[in-house]
């Protein structure tokens, strides 16, 4: 395009377009949807190390985005939900849940018990700190 050329109607509708389409995306992946590299061995054989995680992070609730604090929420983890969340430390982990203590909280565990660093090491985990939940290994 030459300096000065200004822009047609089509050039104009696809940059809006592919702006759209562009939030939509992120809108998705801070709301609804992400994609995690598993590592680690403290969830073999159900997860090995590079699997790719798909979390759907509204499966309890829809969150503030680089929070703790839901907007809404409408379900807690049922044990045996694999969750993504963030240790106590402040890291992102993925056990599974092993039983509800109360409403406040509950318990991760590894299923790779020699290998895992889990509630067994750090207690019991908010359930704030949940940021979805895996629907599968690919």
């Amino acid at each position: 395009m030459a300096l000065g050329k200004s822009f047609t109607q089509n050039e104009k509708t696809t940059g809006k377009a592919i702006a759209l389409a562009f939030v939509a995306t992120l809108l998705m992946k801070f709301f609804v949807l992400d994609f995690m590299i598993a590592e680690g061995n403290s969830m073999i054989p159900a997860i090995r190390p590079g699997a790719i995680l798909p979390v759907c992070k509204v499966s309890y609730g829809i969150r503030l985005p680089l929070s703790h604090t839901y907007l809404f929420q409408w379900g807690i983890p049922k044990t045996g939900d694999v969750v993504v969340f963030y240790t106590p430390l402040g890291e992102v982990a993925v056990k599974r849940c092993g039983e509800n203590l109360n409403d406040g909280v509950f318990y991760a565990l590894g299923d790779n018990s020699s290998q895992s660093y889990d509630s067994r090491n750090y207690g019991p985990v908010p359930k704030g700190n949940i940021i979805g939940k895996v629907l599968g290994v690919r």
